[in-house]
């Protein structure tokens, strides 16, 4: 991953994949003259399977920026040169000098600034390495309790290793107000509404595209151009694969889920301080899905020309939506899970796909697709599957309609599912059962049906 040069050590793009060929600079989250830890991510890379970290390979200090944000650089490609610190500690360029005094105070130094920068901007402040997670999950710490020196607030691995020498955050807690108080007042953020764990997610984590403004002849604005990300190009990639290849076809059924939304209305809270997640729907719907697919086993398969591949592993494809894509994870053999477990599947999968945090094995090996459209307010949807996966489904808003029942009238939580299928492998007959199945099991819920 990297090669010496005589000013300085090249950081280079990774093989992430074997299929990617080259990564854009999304974000610099280090700045020339910055010091680096080994480990510690220098930038934010987009792909076009996910978006990831580019970790040093070594430790010193950041002399040049080679690659600006915006640009793709190939597999192998230079985007960074770093001044290594020799076994003494000392910098082996005069850039390090520049951010130190000595080699014995070089760390205080640079660390100063980083504090103020920290405290005046805590953006990064929830954005951890996986150094600082690793140090974290095997000393047991709350990682909220450390005060960051990093920049914009973020935890570095030192800040880790000061809070277990001396047992209090790196900078004491009485320094930190001090130096916030130092800061002059910034405006403070709108509180935010809380964010869904599943659907569309209206956060501003993930990245915004690019608006750029083209202007018309006359010197008017009446344009706007988007950059079309990776991410965005593989998503219309797919897409017009999907459509092209696979012949879709539709159904819908309606289900009753008032004995579930009575269920988890009574369990919610009691899960909330148990668990520390919230316990939403899709984890009962999951559920349902998956003990359908045991008895329609056809539903969890790919299409291969001359034949057709039944999946044994039931891994579900969860759509996560942002603001500027819509991102796959997967939860690996949901039949072995509980609702518990998916709902800490769907919990975890949500949040780093939010925080573009997913790797690229947490979004591979998807065998059906299960979309909770009803998060933000669809009541119907007809969902392009997931090539190359045979089935899309969608779980729409829960809303109270009339029903009769035994010839009289009653106020329901109804629900609607659809289903997209690929019409080389699944017909009518086969979904319209299985669709019973799901309906089915969702009904069959009841303040008796264990979690655990």
């Amino acid at each position: 991953m990297k090669g010496t040069k005589a000013q300085g050590t090249e950081i280079v793009i990774p093989q992430l994949a074997e299929s990617l060929v080259s990564a854009t600079i999304s974000k610099w989250l280090k700045k020339p003259g910055d010091y680096v830890e080994q480990y510690e991510p220098i930038c934010e890379l987009i792909t076009e399977k996910v978006n990831a970290e580019l970790p040093s390979t070594v430790e010193g200090t950041l002399l040049e920026i080679i690659a600006q944000e915006g640009e793709t650089i190939p597999v192998g490609g230079v985007v960074a040169l770093i001044a290594e610190t020799s076994a003494d500690g000392a910098g082996t360029t005069n850039a390090e000098e520049s951010g130190s005094q000595s080699a014995d105070s070089g760390e205080s130094a640079t660390a100063q600034p980083a504090e103020g920068q920290a405290a005046a901007d805590g953006s990064m402040r929830s954005r951890y390495s996986p150094a600082v997670q690793t140090l974290a999950s095997e000393h047991g710490i709350d990682l909220r309790a450390i005060t960051g020196t990093g920049m914009g607030g973020r935890i570095t691995r030192k800040d880790v290793l000061a809070y277990l020498e001396n047992g209090r955050p790196a900078p004491a807690v009485s320094d930190a107000k001090a130096v916030i108080a130092a800061v002059p007042a910034v405006p403070q953020e709108a509180p935010k509404l809380p964010v869904r764990s599943t659907g569309l997610h209206l956060s501003e984590e993930p990245p915004i595209p690019k608006i750029e403004v083209e202007s018309s002849r006359d010197g008017g604005r009446n344009e706007y151009i988007i950059d079309v990300t990776p991410i965005r190009n593989t998503i219309a990639t797919r897409m017009r694969q999907s459509v092209a290849e696979i012949p879709h076809a539709w159904t819908m059924i309606e289900v009753d889920v008032t004995n579930l939304v009575v269920l988890r209305n009574k369990i919610k809270d009691e899960f909330m301080r148990k668990e520390g997640i919230n316990l939403t729907y899709l984890a009962f719907v999951l559920k349902a899905v998956v003990n359908a697919i045991k008895d329609y086993p056809i539903m969890n398969s790919v299409w291969a020309v001359d034949k057709i591949i039944v999946k044994r592993d039931i891994n579900i494809s969860l759509s996560v939506g942002t603001e500027d894509s819509v991102i796959t994870p997967v939860i690996k053999k949901a039949d072995q899970k509980n609702i518990a477990g998916l709902a800490r599947e769907i919990d975890e999968l949500s949040r780093k796909a939010r925080s573009g945090k997913l790797k690229l094995d947490d979004i591979q090996g998807g065998t059906i697709t299960v979309n909770n459209t009803g998060s933000f307010g669809s009541i119907l949807s007809y969902p392009i599957i997931n090539y190359p996966q045979a089935v899309n489904l969608t779980f729409e808003s829960i809303v109270k309609r009339p029903v009769v029942i035994n010839d009289m009238i009653a106020v329901r939580s109804m629900a609607n599912i659809c289903l997209s299928l690929d019409h080389r492998i699944l017909d009518g007959v086969i979904c319209g059962r299985f669709l019973q199945r799901v309906k089915e099991n969702l009904e069959s819920y009841s303040l008796d049906t264990k979690l655990y």
